[in-house]
């Protein structure tokens, strides 16, 4: 008696394929190793994945005003925004480093963190209210900090803390930088010139 060879057998096709695709799953621990169809450098599936991961770590790295200037004291410490040179140039975290999202690449965060295990606070738009130019709110889904910390982790920077709260530009104590901030930012700039330059 001969076996049939079922990759062979145009009526055992789809069976065969679920089966090498079971067999691919099982050795990747349960998890589907394969992108987008049609484009091999996106994986949607693996992203869903991850965001799901990463919600209860970042959760417990949302960090209150008083947690973030503490932490920003830290020279070893790397504040990073991560909106357009654009709006980082009218008024940004006195001390940050611009490297905007879309422009994140291994290499182009290597040139501004060069080592995985730094700590890096992370704020954006919608941690700033009253100054529209520099920080337009985004839709809450949209929240620049949510792209930013998975962007992050999936790139293995896993030391990233995220301003929590929403703040008034004009009353915060977070000390700010840029063209507008004489003009609309009432912090002092003692804060953080401690541990950080104004770019």
């Amino acid at each position: 008696m001969t076996v049939p060879c079922l990759a062979a057998d145009a009526r055992h096709l789809p069976v065969f394929r679920l089966l090498l695709t079971s067999l691919l799953v099982a050795a990747a621990g349960g998890r589907q190793v394969r992108a987008d169809e049609g484009n091999r450098l996106i994986d949607y599936a693996g992203f869903t994945r991850q965001v799901a991961e990463v919600g209860a770590l970042r959760e417990s790295r949302r960090v209150s005003e008083d947690e973030f200037l503490e932490l920003a004291r830290d020279p070893a410490t790397v504040i990073l925004d991560a909106r357009s040179a654009e709006k980082y140039r009218l008024l940004h975290v006195r001390g940050a480093r611009n490297l905007s999202l879309p422009d994140m690449t291994e290499a182009e965060l290597a040139a501004i963190i060069p080592d995985k295990r730094t700590r890096v606070l992370i704020y954006c738009n919608n941690n700033f209210e009253n100054e529209v130019r520099a920080f337009p709110a985004k839709s809450m889904r949209a929240s620049l900090n949510v792209h930013t910390f998975n962007v992050l982790h999936a790139y293995g920077y896993e030391n990233v803390h995220e301003l929590k709260p929403l703040l008034d530009v004009s009353t915060t104590r977070i000390p700010f930088a840029g063209e507008l901030a004489d003009r609309t930012c009432a912090a002092p700039r003692s804060i953080l010139q401690t541990s950080t330059a104004s770019p």
